[in-house]
């Protein structure tokens, strides 16, 4: 341990700890804009230099260690001087277009403008201008709005390990961009939105869907239905103060309808329609030695991920669609055929913690003759500001149910939402399955949690069924590595392309606090815990839905309505370049 003073306070501190991290352990604020905890430190973007005695100049707190004896001025003249002829020089590059900005009210820069008393223009000039990169179907990139703090590339390289993007040039030319400058659609991105969650303007934000759901509600001839992800009930209280965690199901369900869906459905219970289809597609291929491990679909980040990097293993995926696009097909056949509506005029929209789940819903390559299961996808933040539009105060709503019959669900659906949570589903039903006696210890606590990677045995039956769970796409390379070489011990592995799962998806509400998607998580559990049925197979809408429509999982006609097909998608960007 070391002693310090930092403004006058007596710290102690563990030997190596930096300026910044002490600071905060007595509750000293200074602000940052390129930090990321647990990451290297790179001393960027110096809105965190501090003033250290003896020294000549300021000190960039993040990137430096505390000394015995050193004597520290975080607010200092000199400092707040400093602080804001920085985010002065930062503004004066940035498009003044604050009032249009989807990040209008929740920008750091705009914070950090006003924390500093930024009053008037003092160092006008030439700025940046750039094109707007809108060719994604999920995200939009804004390079004029980027304060080159490097937190998005530091995300998409270190943490996620996608190397989608990073700096090119030098100088007033700097740039955030992809490879060769080209759009995002035809790079590595796999359009997770984690940059969008940590980037601290703009400059990075999801493609909105909001017009096109707007003008569909508006369309008398459609009938338009909506259904909500499991992790949505527990993230978006916190954009209206609720405590985080807090599930808020009863009035989501009333402010939709109140935007005028003609009804409103959850994604749970597709959820558990994808573990009786993946379960038991799961136990085919280990009763007739086909391919294993097999892997989880239910992220579209993580399957566009193999389709890019490792088409050769495409064949482990199970081919089961996920969860709302398997929604929006029963929606489209069997509830179609139930309400007499002609699927064509039937509008479904997702709302989803996701942004990569825009992409998924127009995968042109998977048969353009086909009608979309989704017609469009609202994240958790496009649908508060829709809330707002509409001039709803959702913290007064009532509490409303979901729609029948397609709104039933169990424990097993919420628990989707969280790292882990589809294994411990799966697990559930194909326990009953494969010995016709219920799992008694329903919490599977090995396989819960943010570790990177988590595994356990499971005896069933007298067959010992290895699991993985990959928390966050970065984390996936070793277990691809050892199915190529033959040492993979693995017959099912789930993969989330986020970290912690869905919870802490690109389309949430944007936080940088780790502890939030802890609490998230925990309230997904809870929910789990207090529910009546807690594995898949005991939804008795589901259940009817087999008998009514499907027969049973992994039927013909279920293969040919809930499940789907994978692409070699560098193959198809080598053929469009030839074309071209």
């Amino acid at each position: 341990m070391v002693e310090l003073t930092i403004n006058n306070i007596t710290v102690k501190a563990e030997e190596g700890m930096t300026i910044l991290d002490a600071a905060k352990s007595v509750g000293i604020h200074v602000p940052t804009l390129c930090h990321m905890k647990d990451l290297f430190p790179t001393g960027a973007c110096r809105i965190c230099v501090v003033e250290v005695e003896n020294m000549r100049g300021l000190i960039p707190s993040c990137a430096y260690p505390v000394a015995e004896g050193m004597k520290v001025e975080t607010n200092s003249y000199r400092v707040r001087t400093a602080r804001k002829t920085i985010v002065e020089l930062l503004v004066e590059n940035h498009p003044q277009d604050c009032l249009i900005c989807v990040r209008n009210g929740n920008c750091e820069l705009q914070g950090l403008s006003e924390q500093y008393g930024l009053r008037e223009h003092r160092y006008a000039g030439e700025s940046k201008d750039h094109a707007i990169d809108i060719s994604s179907a999920s995200m939009e990139r804004d390079p004029a709005k980027c304060i080159l703090c490097g937190r998005c590339v530091r995300m998409c390289n270190e943490i996620q390990k996608v190397c989608a993007i990073d700096f090119t040039n030098r100088g007033f030319q700097s740039n955030v961009t992809t490879p060769f400058n080209k759009g995002i659609n035809v790079s590595d991105c796999i359009l997770c939105g984690q940059c969008i969650l940590v980037c601290p303007t703009a400059a990075l934000r999801e493609k909105s869907n909001t017009k096109l759901v707007q003008s569909a509600i508006q369309d008398k001839s459609k009938t338009v239905v909506v259904q909500i992800a499991p992790a949505i009930r527990a993230s978006i209280g916190e954009e209206y103060g609720f405590p985080i965690g807090t599930d808020v199901t009863g009035k989501l369900v009333t402010g939709l309808r109140r935007l005028g869906f003609n009804s409103v459905f959850d994604t749970n219970f597709a959820a558990d329609l994808t573990i009786m289809e993946e379960g038991t597609e799961l136990i085919n291929r280990i009763q007739n030695n086909k391919t294993l491990p097999m892997f989880t679909s239910c992220c579209p980040g993580w399957v566009k991920h193999l389709e890019q990097n490792r088409p050769a293993l495409l064949d482990h995926l199970s081919t089961c669609k996920s969860p709302h696009e398997m929604e929006g097909a029963v929606l489209k056949s069997y509830y179609a055929k139930k309400m007499n509506i002609d699927p064509k005029d039937l509008f479904v929209v997702s709302i989803m913690p996701c942004t990569v789940k825009k992409f998924e819903a127009v995968r042109p390559e998977l048969g353009e003759e086909k009608m979309a299961d989704v017609d469009a996808v609202l994240t958790t933040r496009e649908l508060v500001r829709y809330f707002k539009m509409a001039g709803i105060e959702f913290e007064d709503l009532p509490e409303g149910n979901f729609d029948n019959p397609l709104g039933e669900s169990t424990g097993a659906a919420v628990i989707f939402g969280a790292s882990g949570g589809v294994m411990e589903a799966a697990l559930r039903t194909a326990y009953f399955k494969l010995t016709g006696v219920e799992l008694e210890n329903l919490n599977l606590e090995a396989i819960r949690g943010l570790d990177d990677v988590k595994e356990a045995t499971i005896d069933i039956a007298g067959l010992q069924l290895n699991v993985a769970v990959v928390n966050g796409i970065g984390n996936v390379g070793p277990i691809l590595d050892q199915i190529e070489n033959g040492t993979c011990k693995y017959h099912f592995v789930e993969v989330m392309t986020c970290p912690g799962g869905c919870i802490n998806g690109g389309g949430q509400p944007i936080h940088h606090k780790p502890e939030k998607v802890i609490k998230r998580v925990k309230a997904l559990y809870e929910i789990d815990g207090k529910m009546k049925n807690r594995r898949s197979h005991e939804n008795e809408a589901v259940k009817t839905v087999y008998k009514e429509f499907f027969g049973e999982p992994n039927s013909h006609k279920a293969h040919d309505i809930l499940h789907t097909h994978y692409i070699d998608r560098k193959a198809i960007l080598r053929e469009n370049a030839k074309k071209n």
